[in-house]
């Protein structure tokens, strides 16, 4: 396959979007940006601007025009926009459900329209609900647990009716607690590793919610990456128009978590390796545990991940201390 295809990023100065904007300009094609920095960053963009490959759309996917624009002369979408976390979705599940299922009709109905080649989006593990069986594999999900799983789920079922009705190429991604470089740890909504790595640098108590041992597949930012060049370059027809779990494909606890991020940034500050943990109640909508099997990926799509959570959490802690001092 040819190497210089023309890629749309939505949600493209987030935290996932701006590194798969930074991955594929490093490698020659030319990369549009839509974004409407509701939660993404300019700052995440900004080393880009400069690069003749790069475009930079400032606009919103609710707006169907926008979506048409974006897509102009496009081959490849890679649909990161929307709005995360499950306590926003809760707080505020009008406009999750605008932006996350309004606006990804609005981007596949462009990308119909457009005949782009495929469109590989963003899904995720919040799809598996109330389903207590571990591995999580695709074919077997439970009941949503959240506005936020309704809306990614519903994204699934309308990718799966434009592959079934258009011809339209999709491929979904279920992401699993992703963390790495450029992660915003401020704000409500903000994740948890790059949270409790700025709480611990700055020697304050993280809270953990619960008792600590809860699990999850925490998935490092080039693993993701690695996935979203595969779905979208694979020519594999078993690959199209299906869904792969996107993990390591192991899981830590929070406990294990914290206590890997002190190590790791007492080799910077020896002070945080005394920091204590305070634990508070569980929090609404937060599932058990999650663990993925990533056999499918490794199958049809040759995936095999390069970053293991201690060493991907070591990569991040490094970025944080030099990045956001």
């Amino acid at each position: 396959m040819k190497e210089q295809y023309s890629i749309l990023v939505t949600g493209g100065a987030g935290f996932i979007g701006s590194n798969l904007c930074d991955h594929f300009l490093t490698k020659g094609y030319q990369v549009t940006c839509l974004d409407n920095f509701a939660t993404g960053h300019r700052h995440n963009v900004e080393p880009f601007l400069k690069n003749t490959n790069f475009k930079l759309i400032e606009g919103d996917i609710r707006n169907l025009a926008t979506c048409h624009d974006a897509v102009k002369g496009i081959d490849f979408v890679l649909h990161q926009a929307a709005l995360g976390s499950v306590p926003r979705s809760i707080n505020d599940p009008i406009t999750t459900n605008d932006v996350n299922v309004s606006g990804f009709l609005n981007m596949l109905v462009a990308a119909r329209d457009a005949n782009v080649k495929r469109f590989v989006y963003a899904a995720s593990s919040s799809t598996y609900g109330d389903s207590e069986a571990l591995p999580k594999v695709e074919d077997v999900i439970g009941k949503p647990l959240s506005p936020y799983a309704i809306t990614k789920y519903v994204n699934e079922l309308y990718a799966e009716i434009f592959s079934r009705t258009y011809g339209l190429e999709t491929i979904g991604l279920r992401y699993f607690n992703v963390f790495g470089r450029r992660q915003d740890p401020n704000g409500a909504y903000a994740a948890v590793i790059p949270k409790f790595v700025m709480q611990l640098m700055k020697e304050d108590s993280p809270v953990i919610n619960g008792d600590g041992l809860f699990s999850r597949d925490f998935t490092y930012i080039d693993n993701v990456v690695q996935m979203n060049e595969l779905a979208m370059l694979t020519l594999n027809p078993q690959a199209i128009n299906t869904v792969f779990n996107t993990a390591y494909g192991d899981r830590t606890t929070l406990n294990q978590m914290v206590n890997l991020l002190k190590t790791y940034l007492a080799n910077y500050n020896p002070k945080i390796a005394e920091v204590n943990v305070i634990y508070g109640p569980n929090r609404a909508g937060d599932i058990p545990h999650s663990l993925a099997s990533i056999e499918k990926a490794k199958e049809l799509l040759h995936y095999h991940p390069q970053f293991s959570f201690g060493d991907g959490l070591k990569e991040a802690v490094d970025w944080y201390w030099h990045n956001l001092q």
